[in-house]
């Protein structure tokens, strides 16, 4: 459930593209989603109510001097901005047990009562784990549901993307019949699948990936949505790819491995 901020009345989504990450390996999604609110300046308008998601408090992730440091966030807020018409919903947490479709059902209903025009869930997947014909070219790939193929489908043959490809469902066995297939992609299969039967216009945009230093990882990815959204131009070249000192990085990140080691203990 949404949670506007203050007692300011609920913010007008109609048309707007909803981004949000999905709680993958190396928490990609989520990083990428982090560069995209700060990058853009987007300022918080509410809350995802939801019992779906490990409660969590913490400071601000976003702030830029002492008068915001103190401004506290939970795990689920969302972001806006109208000049964009981009709506974001950033995920700090991981879910509770069988509580995945609890939260997609809950998602999709609010994407309906917004009338958001589309969905688009940052996401990777585990890099051991693909098969040969993902060993090919980029690492990237993406999904469109039935809905949104109509519309974009004719973008992504322009852009030269690759199509997350399905797999065998019993290798060896049955070589015929063919699964999507995302391990380490916690919601991503089910929340498309849910888009796709409840005929929403979503996408999902993913990167193979290992646990490690995932910020490479997360500037790949949302360099791909750059491509697509275009929210970030070039500054030598508007129509050229954006770079990743364009990116700004939000200070938080600095602990994204801990605090180092205390002094005490030499």
């Amino acid at each position: 459930m949404f949670v506007p901020c203050g007692s300011s009345a609920p913010p007008d989504f109609e048309g707007f593209t909803l981004l949000l990450p999905a709680v993958s390996v190396g928490n990609v999604g989520q990083l990428a989603v982090d560069l995209v609110i700060f990058t853009l300046d987007m300022p918080k308008v509410g809350y995802f109510y939801t019992d779906c998601l490990v409660p969590m408090v913490g400071n601000n992730p976003y702030a830029t001097a002492e008068e915001n440091s103190t401004e506290l966030s939970i795990n689920a807020e969302v972001y806006s901005l109208p000049s964009k018409k981009l709506v974001v919903l950033q995920i700090r947490s991981p879910f509770v047990n069988n509580k995945y479709r609890s939260f997609c059902q809950t998602l999709l209903s609010w994407v309906k009562s917004s009338r958001c025009a589309k969905v688009i869930l940052l996401s990777s997947s585990h890099a051991y784990q693909c098969d040969d014909q993902q060993l090919h070219g980029t690492p990237l790939r993406y999904l469109f549901s039935p809905a949104i193929q109509k519309t974009a489908g004719e973008l992504m043959q322009r852009l030269n993307w690759k199509e997350m490809e399905k797999v065998a469902a019993y290798p060896g066995v049955n070589d015929t019949e063919m699964v999507l297939r995302i391990p380490g992609g916690g919601i991503t299969t089910l929340l498309f699948s849910e888009s796709c039967s409840n005929r929403i216009q979503m996408a999902v945009l993913l990167k193979f990936c290992s646990e490690g230093d995932n910020i490479p990882d997360a500037l790949a990815l949302v360099n791909y949505l750059n491509e697509w959204l275009q929210l970030v131009k070039s500054e030598q070249n508007s129509a050229a790819p954006a770079t990743p000192s364009q990116w700004k990085i939000p200070h938080s990140w600095r602990l994204l491995f801990g605090s180092g080691l205390p002094p005490a203990l030499f």
